[in-house]
């Protein structure tokens, strides 16, 4: 298999993971844990299977465990805040609106991260990219108006459910540039290694944050966390999986096209909306996600 076929195929599998990673968490968020319980879920059970896959890949790979200094400790914390942020949102919004609305919503990651770029590192779009973003600003206001809205306003995105869902993206871009910074502060050239210790160290500390939090100021919830094991252990499984083949895909192919193809994702909860939720998607909120993929697609071909 050639490299192009391959990240494709990888692509794909991490788009697939994700889908049903978050199905599970709305399912726990929904009758069992908290939507910080549901994001520790998470982390607690994927570390393991991380440790477990990198000192095996190291091992058959007879690979040394690369210097961490402190730029990349620094870029993993705020990378794992932002990303532990960003999931509570989007596990808070599968209870204020449909699957696969929480998913779009979760998207527009790919729109803000060109503003947090711009923002931070001054860097600019082309007059295709602007456009793309006012696009999205429509699928936006589509979205967040709701099932009964008529019409659309900027004041739609005041409501509880636009906000998580704007925050989540705003708080992917952030993770998403710094896992990049982290792991390219990795002096390896193999990068499978990068990715798998970058992940590794991530995940340690987002395991470690989220424990405090809930110690302090969720009691009891880390014991439900424990008691869902039975279905949480399976959020670990597919969210290591999930992560491994983002850095994978990344590796393989330009990170616009990884994440032009990585919208089959919103198709895939569409599937899971209808079919296992048995949720309804309105005309309105049907429309309001084809505008949003439209604008991220012409965002892409803009970079």
């Amino acid at each position: 298999m050639n490299m192009p076929e391959l990240w494709i195929i990888v692509t794909f599998l991490a788009a697939a993971f994700q889908t049903v990673r978050f199905m599970l968490q709305k399912v726990l968020a929904g009758s069992t844990l908290s939507p910080a319980g549901a994001t520790f879920s998470r982390f607690i059970y994927s570390a393991p299977f991380i440790a477990l896959l990198l000192v095996t890949y190291m091992q058959a790979t007879q690979a040394s465990l690369p210097a961490m200094n402190a730029r990349f400790w620094g870029f993993g914390l705020l990378g794992g805040t932002t990303q532990i942020l960003a999931t509570v949102c989007v596990v808070a919004l599968f209870k204020e609106r449909n699957f696969a609305v929480g998913i779009t919503f979760k998207k527009t990651e790919v729109i803000q991260t060109v503003l947090v770029g711009a923002v931070l590192l001054g860097e600019l779009v082309s007059w295709g990219g602007f456009a793309a973003i006012a696009l999205g600003l429509v699928g936006l206001l589509l979205l967040s108006g709701g099932k009964e809205a008529r019409g659309f306003h900027l004041s739609d995105l005041r409501n509880r459910a636009a906000g998580l869902g704007i925050a989540s993206g705003i708080l992917f871009a952030f993770s998403a540039v710094s896992y990049r910074g982290a792991s390219l502060t990795l002096a390896t050239d193999d990068p499978l290694l990068r990715a798998g210790v970058t992940l590794m160290a991530v995940v340690t500390m987002q395991t470690l944050i989220m424990a405090v939090w809930l110690y302090f100021r969720e009691s009891g919830e880390m014991a439900r966390v424990w008691q869902a094991r039975r279905v949480a252990i399976w959020i670990g499984l597919t969210s290591m999986g999930g992560s491994l083949c983002w850095f994978i895909a990344f590796t393989l192919q330009n990170a616009a096209y990884v994440k032009a193809l990585g919208q089959v994702e919103l198709i895939l909860s569409v599937i899971a909306s209808t079919l296992f939720f048995k949720e309804k998607i309105s005309a309105r909120e049907a429309a309001g996600m084809a505008v949003l993929v439209a604008s991220i697609l012409l965002l892409i071909l803009a970079i």
